[in-house]
């Protein structure tokens, strides 16, 4: 029996995914803010592992890190639905470039999908009709 992470092509396939991934973000005025080291390398590197150990593959991430913790580790970033379709949009595009069977790009983008929005912690737009100050 094979694990996910054979399935979808093993570090190969998590390695190219992510690189292309963070070659998109390097140049998102959106995004890149919220990656404070200069190279992308480290956090291309910690993302390539979590993918990884989630799909079945090395338990690097766990071993290095820690429990994943995804909500805690973005908490101290103001994530939007505007940044998870920034986010969606370079992974979207890190996937086409793999061609993979139907069965597995729509089993990986589910996962993906379901990732990026439970990232979400700010609004994307003010809440409109909250009464801040009552009238006196």
């Amino acid at each position: 029996m094979t694990t996910p992470y054979e399935e979808f092509g093993g570090d190969a396939f998590f390695t190219a995914l992510v690189a292309d991934f963070y070659s998109g973000v390097a140049g998102d005025s959106g995004l890149r803010p919220m990656y404070p080291e200069e190279d992308l390398a480290p956090a291309a590197r910690r993302l390539r592992m979590f993918l990884e150990q989630y799909w079945g593959g090395p338990r690097d991430y766990s071993e290095e890190r820690g429990h994943p913790r995804l909500r805690m580790r973005h908490a101290p970033f103001a994530i939007t639905e505007h940044h998870r379709d920034l986010w969606l949009t370079h992974m979207r595009n890190a996937l086409d470039k793999r061609q993979l069977p139907a069965e597995l790009d729509d089993r990986m983008w589910e996962y993906l999908v379901m990732a990026a929005q439970s990232m979400i912690n700010q609004p994307t737009e003010p809440v409109k009709g909250l009464l801040l100050d009552p009238p006196t």
